[in-house]
C-alpha cells in the first residue's frame, strides 16, 4: 500500500513523526530514504519527541545507532550510509535491534533493505527547500485491521 503526501515545512515533516509515535509499538520499524537534509532526521525528531525522548536527536552518522531510553518506549536511531551493505549490520549485530523492546528507525535503510521485516514503513523523503513529498509505503498484511487503520488514517490525514 503506497500513499503520497506533501509536507511543506520542517514542522509538519516533524509533525508527521509525531503522528507516527502515537500509533506504533515495540517491534515496529521505520525506513527513512532520501537526499541528504531531506528531512529524515527531523521525522525522527518529532518521532522521538513523542515517545518522550528528552535527549538531543540527531543523525548517528559515525556511531550507526543512538539509543534513546527514558521515554514511552525505547527508540534505536540508525544511520547506515556508512555501511557497505548487509552483511556489515549483520557483521556488527544490529539486527537483534529489530526484536528488541523499542521502535527502529533507520536512516539510509535502502543500505539494508533485504534485511528489513515484512513490518516495516518505508518513508521515501525528497525535495529541497520548505517542501517535501514523502511516499509512506507498507505490506498492508503485516499488520492487524487496527494498527492498519492507524497508519492510513495518518496518511488519509496527511495527504
Amino acid at each position: 500500500m503506497t500513499f503520497n503526501i506533501v509536507s511543506n515545512s520542517e514542522q509538519e515533516t516533524l509533525e508527521l513523526g509525531m503522528d507516527f509515535a502515537k500509533i506504533l509499538e515495540p517491534g515496529d520499524i521505520i525506513a527513512l530514504d532520501g537526499d541528504l537534509g531531506a528531512g529524515k532526521t527531523v521525522f525522527t525528531r518529532g518521532f522521538s519527541q513523542e515517545m518522550g525522548v528528552t535527549s538531543h536527536v540527531c543523525s548517528p552518522t559515525f556511531t550507526i545507532v543512538n539509543e534513546y531510553l527514558g521515554g514511552r518506549l525505547p527508540v534505536y536511531h540508525f544511520d547506515t550510509y556508512r555501511l557497505e551493505g548487509p552483511d556489515d549490520f549483520l557483521d556488527s549485530g544490529l539486527d537483534e535491534y529489530f526484536y528488541n523492546e523499542g521502535i527502529c528507525i533507520i536512516e539510509w535503510s535502502s543500505i539494508i533493505d533485504e534485511l528489513l521485516p515484512e513490518n516495516t514503513i518505508h518513508l521515501e523523503i525528497r525535495g529541497v527547500g520548505d517542501k517535501r513529498n514523502i511516499e509512506i509505503s507498507f505490506d498492508e498484511n503485516s499488520f492487524n485491521s487496527d494498527k492498519l487503520s492507524k497508519i492510513t488514517s495518518i496518511c488519509e490525514k496527511r495527504g
